[in-house]
């Protein structure tokens, strides 16, 4: 029931634009061959952009215990690709969502989301989104 509540009010805050955002750089990434597996990543980002509470952002490989083309040499090119082209607009879009909601109490919660997902607007080829296991959310 909180975690409703509280991506609700995230979708208000910010959630949906930035959701938005990620998809627009999906799709931007999926025109080209080359882009398609940024493409992945910003789609499931944008999804955990749109609706993060109860979920949680892991790397691939401390999930699955396993290294794949994300997790290893080939991915850290890739985000330093991502960084280069596109990564540091979302991660300011982010920054900017945060100042906005930081400006109010109960905003603070959410402005901290908005913080992790810059971080993860930094870097995205290797992540991943699993269920929170934290009851409260």
């Amino acid at each position: 029931m909180i975690r409703s509540v509280l991506n609700v009010i995230w979708v208000v805050l910010g959630g949906l634009v930035m959701a938005l955002g990620w998809w627009l750089a999906s799709l931007l990434c999926a025109i080209t061959i080359i882009g398609l597996p940024w493409a992945r990543s910003c789609w499931v980002i944008g999804k955990f952009s749109l609706w993060p509470f109860g979920y949680e952002a892991v790397n691939r490989e401390q999930l699955t215990g396993q290294r794949d083309l994300g997790t290893g040499t080939v991915g850290l090119i890739g985000n330093v690709l991502w960084f280069v082209v596109a990564g540091w607009w979302l991660a300011i879009g982010h920054l900017s969502s945060a100042l906005a909601c930081f400006v109010t109490i109960i905003g603070i919660p959410f402005g901290i989301q908005h913080l992790k997902l810059a971080l993860i607007a930094l870097a995205p080829v290797g992540m991943t989104m699993k269920p929170s296991h934290r009851p409260w959310l």
